[in-house]
């Protein structure tokens, strides 16, 4: 007799026919799904099915097929098979269908701005300035909008999609392309069919115009899919691709598992990239650019690119079982982007990342601070958070430096191998761990993954008698966080010569000691910069000096530049800093140009030429762009013949760098030169175009405000609209009717949260000299769904 249990079924394969009516943004399918319960004997099964009109639900058997009877509630479909059947019975069924994500109640996060699956951009060609494309994304659970499945990550299916579109476009989806057949009608069907099993939520679907630029790694396709006046560019941005499946196979020990592996720039993506098995999808604006915008390119491209590549093996080759254990996917895939920056770029790289991550990790553990794995959540969607990827990557990372590189790997290649095709949880990455390097590891994984929170650390030392003594005080809350057992690294230098000690901190207050000939010149904790800690380090301004023109690494420059932020008045500490101006690391350089911001110390002239120097000659475009800023921010200097200068720069990074300089002290000679760049295609400059206008604009600039509205990517949304609202104010109030009406629906109606605050806030500046505004806001605030959002709004009341 079965238990009164939840129904629990295996999704073995599924196969798609699918077309697409783009008027209605509806899909037209046909799912022919084979399924098998998991143990327990079975004369039901529940598939997710949401928003759909369905047809017919009918088995398949002994190529004959039958009706079966099914209730459905539009989010689940509950399918009465003809008879029970035991665990080691397959069964098919077919669902004919009518999928219609566009009316679905629309959810979404922060991270994920949609949820309803499948996406229709530019439908009916409306909009000449954006292609029409069809695509999807599926994590979480949004697949299930499209197609009839178990929208869970511990499900495995095989796959094959027929697509039937006009012949016009290009189609890509998971695994290999087997077919391709014109049809009389003008259309054409392409079949993709993925063999090895994935999640349900990796499915995906892209239609559009598309060139597809092709490259190769071990006999395997590697094609990228742009819009074809990118296809230029495309290698550029995606050609370390071969080199990355190269070194991740190497350094894994298992070999890139999928029939091929394709990247397609997408438009209006809810997300920054999704790692579908074989196909990533991957937002267009961080990979469709020009050769003048790629002068600019950061590493959150490429560490993007790898970041979806290495989630082929962690995330689609093993899969996180829930939600729960999301970190398995993202914490590796995360800190892939060390493990490429430091291969291809070297140390200074690498740990220019670990820095971005800790900090992006810490800024948001001021305010929210969960276990990595969390079994508790009040929505999926809450796990995707600087935890899941910033913090867990540092656990990789600090478990990495505890192990050792070799037992790491090893121990990745022995989880790999033992779970590959199945779904995971933390236990199984603990074990594996455990039986490569003989150790018991509970305490690591239960104080990195299991509780909350971080150390937060004083460290004193001292020399005396031929010891140095350090105290380390781990002064966190250790109500809810733990007091943690922190391996780590100190170094010791002693006439100019490190010594490496390592020292176990295991105790809230704990002193060490070892003995030096003489004092010390420094004594650095946490040498290795591998600690996801805040630490408060007790160095004077000789160590910290002597710190910097010793470093082993840039994390250790850094530190002394940013140590000694306070006494750039002093003629040592400058000259540190305009040393650090000649550093062969970029981030370094434009650490000192950050310190030196309205510098007031000795030979002051002397500096501002130095920095006027980088300004005009840097070769890295971001440290020429920093250097203009250092130099707007001197009171009552003129560099206006600088910021001329860099109006011509090939980097439009550098160009909007010199407008938002300009923005701040305006010359007449070069507002004409300003006003000439106003229909540029670029990003930066419109952005800086914006700001320069909300500070020195008139009524003429207003409608170019409005008519560029719709060439602002959605991130950049939330400052132009601000200095949209900035201009309103110096205009007359009878000429702000359109500008008022656009950000009315833009607050009440955007899809993104940053972009509904940025408008409303815009609305808010203009309430003193508009007070008819007042109930209109109070108005959106009262229908405003996102209690955060609210919470925003009653501030700025």
């Amino acid at each position: 007799m079965q238990p009164a249990a939840t129904i629990v079924t295996d999704l073995l394969d599924t196969k798609l026919e699918v077309r697409f009516d783009w008027a209605k943004q509806w899909l037209l399918g046909t799912a022919s799904l084979t399924l098998r319960p998991h143990f327990y004997p079975q004369s039901q099964v529940v598939l997710d099915a949401k928003g759909f009109d369905i047809k017919s639900v009918r088995l398949l058997t002994g190529g004959k097929e039958k009706n079966l009877n099914y209730s459905y509630d539009k989010r689940k479909i509950t399918v009465n098979l003809d008879r029970q059947y035991a665990r080691t019975e397959s069964y098919q069924i077919r669902i004919s269908y009518t999928a219609k994500p566009n009316e679905l109640e629309a959810g979404g996060s922060a991270a994920i701005t949609g949820n309803k699956g499948l996406y229709f951009i530019n439908p009916l060609g409306t909009d000449k300035n954006k292609p029409k494309q069809i695509w999807t994304q599926g994590e979480t659970e949004a697949n299930s909008c499209w197609f009839p499945t178990i929208d869970k990550p511990n499900q495995r299916m095989t796959q094959e999609i027929a697509m039937t579109v006009d012949a016009q476009y290009k189609t890509l989806s998971n695994g290999l392309l087997i077919s391709s057949k014109k049809n009389a009608d003008g259309t054409r069907t392409d079949i993709w069919k993925q063999s090895l099993p994935a999640a349900p939520y990796l499915t995906m679907m892209a239609v559009g115009d598309f060139a597809v630029v092709n490259d190769s790694w071990h006999g395997k396709a590697v094609d990228y899919y742009v819009e074809p006046k990118f296809q230029g560019t495309a290698k550029t941005i995606f050609g370390n691709t071969p080199a990355m499946l190269d070194f991740f196979s190497k350094k894994l020990g298992v070999e890139f598992p999928w029939e091929k592996y394709a990247q397609v720039s997408i438009r209006d993506f809810v997300s920054g990239a999704m790692e579908n098995t074989s196909a990533t999808t991957i937002r267009q604006e961080w990979t469709q650019l020009t050769p003048r915008e790629m002068l600019d390119k950061t590493y959150i491209t490429e560490g993007t690119i790898a970041h979806e590549l290495f989630h082929q093996w962690f995330g689609d080759y093993v899969t996180a079982e829930s939600w729960s254990n999301l970190p398995l996917n993202e914490a590796f895939a995360d800190y892939s982007e060390l493990l490429w920056a430091e291969h291809k770029y070297g140390s200074d790289a690498a740990e220019l990342v670990q820095q971005e991550k800790v900090s992006q990790y810490l800024a948001e553990a001021e305010n929210k601070r969960e276990p990595l794995i969390r079994y508790r959540y009040a929505e999926r969607e809450d796990m995707f958070d600087r935890h899941s990827y910033d913090k867990g990557g540092r656990v990789l990372h600090m478990l990495r430096k505890y192990v050792g590189d070799d037992a790491f790997f090893a121990s990745l290649n022995r989880y790999l191998t033992t779970n590959k095709f199945s779904a995971s949880e933390i236990a199984k990455l603990r074990i594996a761990f455990e039986e490569t390097t003989g150790e018991d590891l509970m305490w690591f994984f239960d104080q990195w993954f299991m509780q909350r929170g971080h150390p937060e650390l004083r460290v004193t030392h001292s020399y005396t008698n031929g010891q140095v003594t350090m105290r380390v005080q781990q002064v966190q809350d250790s109500t809810f966080t733990p007091i943690y057992r922190l391996p780590v690294t100190v170094t010791t230098w002693v006439n100019k010569q490190p010594t490496d000690t390592r020292i176990v901190v295991t105790k809230a207050d704990q002193t060490f000691q070892w003995a030096a000939p003489q004092r010390p010149n420094l004594v650095k904790f946490d040498s290795e910069g591998q600690l996801l800690a805040k630490i408060q380090e007790e160095r004077n301004q000789d160590e910290l000096l002597f710190q910097y023109y010793n470093a082993r690494s840039y994390l250790q420059k850094y530190e002394a530049i940013d140590g000694l932020r306070t006494k750039v008045g002093d003629l040592a500490v400058s000259g540190m800093l305009r040393n650090a101006l000649n550093d062969n690391f970029w981030a370094v350089r434009n650490a000192a140009l950050e310190a030196l911001r309205k510098y007031k110390g000795p030979e002051g002239n002397a500096v501002r030429k130095d920095i006027k120097r980088v300004a005009a000659t840097d070769i890295k475009s971001q440290v020429r762009a920093t250097a203009l800023a250092t130099l707007s921010a001197f009171p009552n200097e003129d560099f206006g013949d600088v910021y001329s200068t860099a109006l011509n720069d090939s980097s439009y990074l550098v160009a909007g760098a010199a407008i938002d300089a300009l923005a701040k002290a305006p010359t007449i000679n070069t507002r004409e030169r300003i006003n000439s760049l106003q229909e540029t295609t670029s990003t930066a400059i419109l952005n800086s175009l914006a700001n320069y206008y909300s500070l020195n604009g008139n009524l003429d600039q207003y409608p170019w405000f409005l008519r560029r509205l719709n060439d602002v990517p959605e991130d950049d949304l939330y400052n132009y609209l601000q200095n949209f609202g900035n201009l309103m104010t110096r205009i007359p109030p009878i000429e702000r009717e359109k500008g008022i009406q656009k950000l009315e629906v833009l607050a009440r109606t955007h899809a993104n949260y940053t972009v509904k605050l940025g408008a409303y806030r815009a609305l808010n500046t203009l309430v003193a000299s508009t007070p008819s505004l007042k109930p209109i806001l109070q108005d959106i605030k009262a229908k405003e769904k996102d209690t955060q959002l609210k919470a925003f709004y009653s501030l700025l009341q």
